[in-house]
């Protein structure tokens, strides 16, 4: 039989999903492409930020994830065009056509059309804006520590998230904590439990994707830890001094944002229909209108849940089961079978706040407390990519518990040294050792 070659770009929750589907399938041959050559468990990507795990726990190499599949070859190389009328995939190294593609490119931060905020409020999507997020809030607290003015010490112990999703309230949450417990003995002139933690949502409420008692009881969590929760308080300027509301404007050393998503721009950049955030418009069985042979899935991937006539969300128990049904799809396919529609079985969702507490929505319940917490744990820890960081995260986590430290309190900054003419470097920003 002659084996179809299937390309999938973005080695994420669909992608990795898809071509676990496809291993040792004797009807295809797969190539992975990412230009990263890990696969990271964003879901936990807040604990790097706020210290509580090291990224080596929660990321794992791709090739090493894929080595047991003798058909799939795994390139390390960044895609920079699809040639759809040629099904040809264009990286920065070379040319691979395909018979079959999947685009699962995932997302970054979106900041509504106010791009230049990006640098004074980081998103949180990959492994190096979470520690440079984690280098930001240790090294606030240090700087505090050392200056004289009482202005000066206020704005680096104010910390503002920009936005109340999961996402933001984990990292709300995690600081409120990490503040009031892990660092409450580290300093001698401060006092970080005084720390001011301001969460704004422009919405009604936080967490508006959850049951609102629910989402409440979160509320309630957030501010037993000391974080202020700012609902109906869009952001109208971020810079170096802060943030700006529509009537009131916080000073702060740290913000961080975690407020919108865009998709990759890779499919825009193909000419595809895409929504306002990017995201690719998909047919019923997740391929793109007048290419049938070209899937999208994941976060780049626009889809309307026919049950719940709503867009499904960015999250990665969507992505990994659109992964699974596309590589079913092309199986099928090349075994003669008719295709069928996507259909998402919702397992439900949870959002951690803080030490031993969670909200979750679970196949109809609704809890919150210690329990959800526990709930949480066991779902992250089971879904974690390999043994080996599964045994140490259970480690983390028990330390922390057990005795209110954190493990990766680490402030690491990108050092740049210029190597020729010092002449030669007008901006003074040097060039990375080679």
């Amino acid at each position: 039989m002659d084996q179809k070659h299937v390309v999938i770009v973005g080695g994420g929750f669909a992608g990795l999903a898809a071509a676990k589907r496809l291993a040792n399938k004797p009807s295809v041959r797969v190539t992975l492409i990412d230009r990263r050559n890990h696969h990271l468990f964003q879901p936990l990507l807040y604990q790097v930020a706020m210290a509580g795990l090291s990224p080596a726990e929660i990321a794992a190499p791709i090739r090493s994830i894929l080595s047991g599949a003798k058909n799939v070859q795994v390139v390390c190389s960044s895609v920079t065009s699809i040639g759809l009328e040629r099904s040809v995939v264009f990286t920065d190294q070379r040319e691979t056509a395909y018979d079959y593609l999947l685009m699962a490119c995932g997302a970054k931060h979106g900041y509504f059309g106010n791009e230049d905020w990006e640098p004074f409020a980081p998103g949180l999507k990959t492994i190096e804006q979470a520690t440079e997020i984690r280098r930001r809030v240790l090294g606030s607290f240090e700087k505090a520590e050392l200056t004289d003015d009482p202005e000066e010490r206020k704005k680096q112990l104010t910390f503002v998230i920009v936005g109340g999703g999961p996402t933001g309230v984990e990292l709300a949450g995690a600081i409120g904590e990490m503040s009031r417990f892990t660092l409450s003995r580290d300093f001698r002139n401060i006092d970080p439990s005084g720390a001011r933690v301001i969460l704004i949502e422009a919405g009604p409420r936080i967490l508006g994707m959850f049951d609102e008692r629910l989402a409440n009881k979160a509320a309630r969590f957030l501010e037993q830890l000391g974080v202020q929760v700012w609902t109906g308080s869009p952001a109208t300027k971020i810079d170096v001094e802060g943030v700006e509301l529509a009537d009131e404007k916080i000073c702060a050393a740290t913000v961080l944002w975690a407020a919108g998503v865009q998709a990759s721009s890779l499919g825009r950049g193909s000419g595809v229909e895409c929504d306002r955030a990017g995201r690719v418009v998909v047919e019923k069985d997740l391929s793109i209108p007048s290419h049938a042979n070209v899937f999208v899935a994941g976060d780049q991937c626009a889809f309307i849940d026919a049950k719940s006539g709503e867009q499904l969300p960015g999250q990665a128990p969507v992505a990994a089961q659109q992964g699974r049904f596309v590589a079913d799809t092309i199986l099928d396919e090349i075994a003669g079978k008719d295709r069928s529609e996507f259909k998402y079985f919702d397992k439900g969702q949870m959002a951690t706040v803080g030490r031993a507490r969670a909200i979750a929505e679970v196949s109809g319940f609704r809890f919150a407390g210690f329990f959800a917490w526990l709930v949480w744990l066991v779902v992250h820890i089971f879904f974690l990519t390999g043994f080996r960081n599964r045994f140490f995260v259970v480690l983390s986590w028990a330390w922390s518990f057990f005795t209110f430290r954190r493990g990766a309190r680490l402030i690491v900054e990108k050092k740049w040294q210029f190597y020729g003419d010092p002449s030669e470097d007008k901006d003074g920003g040097g060039r990375p050792a080679v």
